[in-house]
């Protein structure tokens, strides 16, 4: 059910949002050099690797100039309308691609890079990967960027156990009102 729900609210998100996609994509490409859109390895279900995809939100080549895969506040690294994507969270709309894939969930962990394997023990490992990551997940929903690494991974460990669509849901409804809020944004 939950892989239907993915596909489904995915594919219908697309749709309605594609006039979103289409301005967003142009903002970045006219508003600084590089492409509109950003690719990273990540860790998948059950520890496999995928390409994530976001908008631009920093300028070109970003991790040569700073922390690889952090953002600070105020970092210098995010171009103006890169600011305004991470803001309104416009720049994860691209990984509805990954959730028709396959690689990602509406609602899981977000993504991690394999340098964050170091902060799990084993079996917390494990439990994290038995689910897909997701666009949003419960850290993104209570505390959106403003989580630290130990309370993110505790409440990701805490959705990976329990995971359920009826739980789903209320983490969507939950980070709507988060972004709607503009709390935790960076």
């Amino acid at each position: 059910m939950k892989r239907l729900f993915d596909i489904l609210l995915s594919a219908a998100a697309l749709i309605a949002f594609s006039p979103v996609l289409l301005v967003c994509a142009a903002a970045v490409a006219f508003s600084s050099r590089g492409g509109a859109f950003f690719t990273h390895e990540r860790v998948g279900l059950r520890g496999r690797p995928f390409k994530m995809y976001k908008f631009r939100s920093m300028v070109n080549n970003a991790s040569t100039i700073g922390p690889y895969f952090t953002a600070a506040v105020n970092d210098p690294r995010i171009t103006r309308v890169g600011a305004i994507l991470r803001r309104t969270s416009l720049d994860e709309l691209p990984q509805l691609l990954n959730v028709l894939k396959g690689d990602m969930s509406i609602v899981g962990p977000r993504p991690d890079v394999f340098l964050q394997r170091s902060i799990y023990t084993d079996e917390e490992w494990n439990l994290r990967n038995s689910v897909r990551p997701g666009i949003t997940g419960l850290a993104q929903a209570r505390l959106r960027s403003a989580a630290t690494m130990e309370e993110r991974k505790a409440l990701d460990l805490e959705y990976a156990g329990r995971a359920s669509l009826l739980f789903d849901i209320w983490i969507i409804m939950l980070t709507i009102k988060t972004v709607v809020s503009g709390r935790g944004s960076n």
